[in-house]
C-alpha cells in the first residue's frame, strides 16, 4: 500500500473515534440532565404523596376531635400553598412548611387527645406521613447526587469542551430556603 493510502485511513481512524466520543459525550450529558430532572420529579411525587394524605388526616382529626382547630386551617392552607407553587424553590419551600405543619399538628393532637392516639385510622395516617417525609428526604438526596454526577461530568476535561459545544450548563444544588430552618409557628400551639 501506498504512504498516502495508509496516511488517510490513519486520519479515516482518527476521525471516527473523535465522532464516536463526541456522540458518546453527548448521550453521556443527556442521561445524566434525565437523571436530574427524574430525581426532581421524585421529590415533587413524594411531596403529592403528603399532600394527598391531609385530607384524610384532616377528616380523622376534625371527626375525633369534633373542632376544626387553627392547627388543621394551617395545614390545609400550606397544602394549598404548596399545590399552587410554580417553581422547584417554591415547591420545596412549601413542601418543607406543609411538613412542618403536619409535625405541628400531630404533636398537639397527641398531647392533647390520647384517645385520637388510639384510633388506627389516625396512626395509620400519621405512619403513612412520617414515612412519606422520610422519602422526601432520601428523594431530595439522590437529586443532589444526580446533580453532583452531571455537574461533575460537564467539567472535567475534555468533557467540558464538549458539554459546551452543545449548551450543557451547570445546575444549582439544593439549597434551602432562607429560614426554612426554623419551624413555623402553626396554631396557637393547643387544640380545644
Amino acid at each position: 500500500m501506498k504512504k498516502s493510502t495508509i496516511a488517510w485511513i490513519i486520519v479515516g481512524v482518527v476521525v471516527l473515534l473523535l465522532i464516536g466520543f463526541v456522540v458518546g459525550s453527548y448521550n453521556s450529558f443527556v442521561t445524566l440532565n434525565q437523571n436530574v430532572n427524574s430525581g426532581w420529579s421524585e421529590v415533587e411525587n413524594q411531596y403529592q404523596r403528603q399532600a394527598d394524605l391531609i385530607p384524610n388526616l384532616v377528616s380523622v382529626v376534625s371527626s375525633s376531635v369534633g373542632v376544626e382547630t387553627k392547627f388543621v386551617k394551617d395545614v390545609i392552607a400550606e397544602r394549598t400553598s404548596w399545590q399552587s407553587a410554580q417553581t422547584q424553590l417554591e415547591k420545596d419551600t412549601a413542601g418543607q412548611q406543609l411538613n412542618n405543619g403536619i409535625t405541628a399538628l400531630v404533636s398537639a393532637v397527641s398531647e392533647n387527645y390520647p384517645v385520637l392516639q388510639a384510633n388506627q385510622q389516625y396512626t395509620a395516617l400519621t405512619d403513612e406521613l412520617s414515612g412519606t417525609q422520610n422519602r422526601i428526604t432520601v428523594a431530595r438526596g439522590r437529586y443532589i447526587t444526580s446533580i453532583q454526577a452531571y455537574n461533575t461530568a460537564i467539567k472535567v476535561f475534555p468533557g467540558n469542551i464538549i458539554a459546551g459545544m452543545f449548551g450543557f450548563s451547570e445546575k444549582q444544588y439544593y439549597q434551602a430556603a432562607e429560614g426554612a430552618m426554623n419551624t413555623p409557628q402553626l396554631g396557637t400551639g393547643t387544640l380545644p
